[in-house]
């Protein structure tokens, strides 16, 4: 047993860490990564939350030292390419309404910050990831109502008390283009009829006529309290496809 006590001594200068040393080196390395990785996980929770300073300071990317406090069209336009839709996707209609912003092109200061502030975005990706939940508000009966009369307020001339007939077309087209069978009819319709504007009562009685009037209009009744314009529509459908018939 000396023996074997004395190679030990002599070894001893060319052996490796002993397994104490090996273990607690190997705890100091998963102490040191497991502190890294919570650190990185703070890190990541704070970049992630919303901050009303960070939202600020992106708005301010898009105004001017002229009007700080309004983003305007051409910051509008840098706004649509930055969270990569056009200005005309249904998703900026939706973005507006959560806003309430009041003119078509424009996002005042308070406007941006109580929309994004409601959607918890501060970045063009945080906005980006947000798209398709905006666009599925527009699945809901209520919210898609609200939305559709919010619009013609926010698009017509806020000089003039009717919506021209021109930009009528374009947010019908936008809002009902999709899912009333009777779109193209009734848009046609408009392009040869008298009128120049539409007035909300006419605008909010489309909508209503979208969603209960018939395809084949069988349960339209001429003696209900539609607008004269909806009875002038449908008056004009009957006779064009009577005369599609014929010929």
């Amino acid at each position: 047993m000396p023996r074997g006590k004395r190679r030990s001594t002599t070894a001893a200068p060319d052996m490796g860490p002993s397994e104490d040393d090996r273990h607690s080196s190997k705890r100091q390395r998963n102490t040191a990564y497991q502190s890294q990785s919570q650190s990185s996980r703070r890190y990541s929770k704070v970049d992630d939350a919303f901050s009303q300073k960070r939202c600020l300071t992106w708005f301010r990317e898009y105004t001017t030292p002229n009007d700080p406090d309004t983003l305007g069209p051409e910051g509008m336009e840098k706004f649509c390419e930055d969270i990569g839709v056009e200005p005309e996707n249904v998703a900026m209609l939706v973005l507006a309404y959560k806003m309430g912003a009041r003119q078509m092109g424009f996002f005042t200061q308070s406007e941006w910050l109580k929309g994004l502030t409601d959607l918890q975005c501060d970045t063009a990706g945080k906005v980006q990831g947000k798209l398709e939940h905006m666009r599925n508000l527009l699945n809901d009966t209520n919210t898609f109502k609200l939305i559709y009369r919010y619009a013609y307020d926010f698009a017509r001339d806020k000089d003039q008390r009717s919506m021209d007939i021109d930009t009528a077309k374009i947010m019908l087209q936008l809002l009902l283009g999709k899912h009333w069978p009777l779109y193209t009819q009734f848009a046609q319709f408009l392009e040869q009829s008298k009128y120049k504007v539409i007035n909300k009562d006419q605008w909010c009685n489309i909508l209503e006529f979208s969603r209960t009037i018939s395809n084949d209009l069988n349960n339209y009744d001429v003696d209900g309290a539609w607008p004269v314009m909806l009875d002038e529509f449908v008056e004009w459908l009957r006779l064009f496809r009577m005369q599609a018939t014929i010929s």
